[in-house]
């Protein structure tokens, strides 16, 4: 069940990646309709991570796979620069996600063990 939970996080935090792309590079009206397809796939997936894993980790690993993909995609699929400040906070917010989800396994191992 845990495996399958991380697979939801993996794949919501893809699709996030997708109709992202989209709103940068949707020019028709009839473009939107996929996109918005993918964000329903999207939060399908992301519902059903937050059902067997915590949601302030799920939501950080998404929000930072977010962050960090969409930092990537304008780097390599818009022009755009990846400064030193721009890694600084990434790895920030990466530092952070590892951070929340050490703490979230502390938590649920004093939750198994009896204690509070």
């Amino acid at each position: 069940m845990m495996q399958k939970a991380w697979f939801y996080v993996a794949a919501t935090s893809f699709f996030e990646l997708v109709w992202i792309f989209g709103f940068n590079t949707a020019s028709e009206w009839w473009h939107w309709i996929p996109i918005v397809a993918f964000i329903l796939v999207d939060f399908h997936f992301l519902t059903k991570a937050c059902a067997a894993l915590p949601t302030g980790t799920v939501y950080a690993i998404f929000a930072a796979i977010g962050t960090i993909g969409t930092a990537l995609m304008d780097v390599l699929f818009f022009g755009q620069t990846l400064s030193g400040g721009k890694l600084f906070f990434i790895a920030v917010l990466v530092a952070g996600v590892i951070g929340l989800k050490l703490a979230d396994g502390r938590d649920e191992k004093t939750q198994t063990e009896g204690g509070n």
